[in-house]
């Protein structure tokens, strides 16, 4: 039986349009021949007793949790979760703390690509997608949400295009089991200057991060920044997305990748 791996993870990189100015992740380069006489001088020899006068190629990384394709773990949403499942909820789980099975699962495409930059998704349009592919969701399925913002990815208006999950369909699919979603937009939720302006006109300050508070209700993760999600097919796919193992963090970097089994 022959397997395909395909990666959904953006490459981390600087110098280029990922994230607002102020959160912008920075790599230092230091190539074989940099490293090499800091350790020559160590050693007490001399340059040319490296092989070509090379030791190690190393980076150096300054950089948000929240950088780069990342899952989010409940206590980035609020301080309490499952407040709508036991009374007075619980003490929101960290990074660390994430089970791994919830990361190991069957994944379920919904294509919203076609919804305008700043469009909140809905229940309605949610289950509307699932009957389209055919599928009926499982407790446990990772949801995965294409949008426009995949194909801005480093452009300057990345931050500011696609759709996103509102409360409500949030909630619809943490009521179904699911635990894990992600999206390739900077957020699970509307881009912020879109929301911005529904709270300037509307004042409601409930819209703000709507999406995510549903985990204050429900605990769930969600994975940002993901890639290449049009080459998935809509279901029919295992996703992998362990997270990195940050003491009490709010977020954990991943590769996240769709594993296709061939069943011819």
């Amino acid at each position: 039986m022959a397997r395909q791996i395909i990666d959904i993870s953006t490459v981390l990189k600087a110098g280029i349009a990922s994230d607002p100015t102020h959160m912008l992740p920075a790599i230092e380069y230091r190539d074989h021949h940099q490293t090499a006489q800091s350790m020559a001088d160590y050693m007490g020899v001399g340059l040319d007793a490296l092989p070509e006068g090379e030791y190690a190629a190393v980076e150096q990384i300054n950089l948000s949790t929240h950088n780069g394709t990342h899952m989010d773990a409940p206590y980035h949403f609020f301080s309490r979760m499952d407040e709508k499942l036991v009374p007075g909820g619980r003490p929101s789980m960290r990074i660390d703390e994430v089970p791994l099975d919830w990361c190991f699962q069957s994944g379920v495409k919904l294509d919203f690509r076609d919804k305008p930059d700043g469009h909140v998704v809905q229940p309605d349009e949610v289950e509307a997608e699932l009957r389209r592919i055919g599928h009926e969701l499982r407790p446990l399925e990772i949801v995965l949400v294409n949008t426009r913002a995949g194909s801005r990815y480093g452009e300057a208006d990345f931050i500011d295009s696609g759709c996103g999950m509102g409360r409500a369909a949030t909630l619809w699919l943490a009521e179904r089991g699911v635990r894990v979603v992600g999206t390739d937009g900077w957020s699970w939720d509307a881009p912020f200057s879109h929301t911005r302006k529904r709270v300037q006109e509307t004042g409601d300050a409930s819209l703000i991060w709507e999406g995510h508070r549903a985990g204050r209700e429900i605990g769930y993760c969600q994975m940002e920044k993901l890639a290449n999600l049009e080459a998935l097919p809509p279901h029919g796919f295992t996703v992998a997305c362990f997270p990195m193992k940050i003491h009490r963090a709010s977020a954990g970097w991943t590769r996240a990748v769709a594993i296709l089994e061939d069943r011819a």
